[in-house]
């Protein structure tokens, strides 16, 4: 009876405290409608500090490991059957969605959203590309540039077209067998493989059908996507004197499934509408159908 009278009192007393907070979180997640230069500028500290700070970091932590040299560039448009290429416009999509995104709830204008903020993806990764022009590990790659303007055009040209994202790139991860062959390339810990074991990524170009149907019945937060992935990679490309690397015969997936636009999904809530925006850049299980050179395999969940 005490703990069934202690939480009641509880309740009665935090509610409109838990009330308040909402009302005021609600106020503080909703876009303004014109200019907000405190905003503007919180925005734009915050995004230059931590990009500062994030290549400075990997200069000096993850660079440093291994030797410098002088600005070279390679061609690894080869490797990994396209699949680091594909992460490079996923990565340049998503930061520039959320730039341009930030830059809307600081009352920016559409046209500098889209220079300013929609293209802050490809700015940073191609700083880290220079980064990479000076290592001896790696180099320069003009496909990964190509991959990030890639990711970034994908974001204008929508909003240029149809002022909404009609069709979000996506990603999914699930464990594979590969990573303990060669966890120095794909990962020991569960955070390195979900970053580096290509063979169980999965990226997807997700529509939204009610967007291109719109006098439809289709309900508003049902996506149909399609997926690629990879399979049999334990190093970037087939290392035809390597026995033991070559065992596994690699070969390319292609995907077909529904998905959720959690965009879509009717709330009051302007946290839980941001909630959904971030988780939305993952792609939700659901049954799927596979396509490579073996032939066709049914899943009936698949992440």
């Amino acid at each position: 009876m005490r703990l069934y009278v202690i939480r009641h009192i509880i309740i009665f007393v935090l509610l409109p405290v838990v009330s308040f907070s909402q009302s005021k979180l609600d106020l503080f997640l909703t876009p303004s409608d014109t200019l907000n230069k405190p905003r503007r500028n919180a925005v734009v500290i915050t995004e230059a500090s931590i990009g500062a700070i994030t290549l400075v970091g990997l200069n000096q932590l993850w660079y440093a490991d291994f030797e410098r040299s002088k600005f070279h560039t390679i061609n690894d448009n080869n490797e990994w059957l396209q699949m680091d290429k594909l992460g490079h416009v996923f990565t340049s999509y998503q930061l520039g969605k959320h730039g341009a995104q930030l830059l809307n709830w600081s009352g920016v204008s559409k046209r500098d959203q889209l220079l300013y903020g929609a293209t802050l993806g490809f700015t940073f990764l191609t700083a880290v590309e220079v980064l990479d022009g000076y290592s001896e590990e790696w180099g320069f790659s003009w496909g990964d540039i190509l991959a990030n303007g890639a990711g970034t055009g994908l974001y204008i040209g929508q909003e240029l077209l149809w002022k909404e994202q009609r069709i979000a790139l996506k990603y999914s991860f699930h464990h594979t067998k590969y990573a303990k062959q060669r966890p120095d390339k794909l990962g020991e810990t569960h955070l390195e493989q979900i970053l580096k074991d290509y063979n169980g990524q999965t990226y997807w170009l997700s529509a939204n059908l009610h967007s291109f149907f719109k006098d439809s019945k289709i309900p508003k937060w049902l996506n149909i996507a399609v997926g690629y992935g990879g399979q049999g990679m334990l190093t970037g490309e087939k290392d035809i004197d390597n026995q033991v690397l070559t065992s596994n015969s690699r070969y390319r997936q292609y995907y077909l499934s529904f998905d959720l636009n959690l965009n879509k999904i009717k709330t009051n809530s302007k946290l839980l509408r941001s909630i959904f925006d971030v988780i939305d850049m993952i792609k939700i299980p659901f049954p799927t159908l596979e396509f490579n050179k073996k032939g066709s395999v049914f899943h009936l969940f698949y992440n």
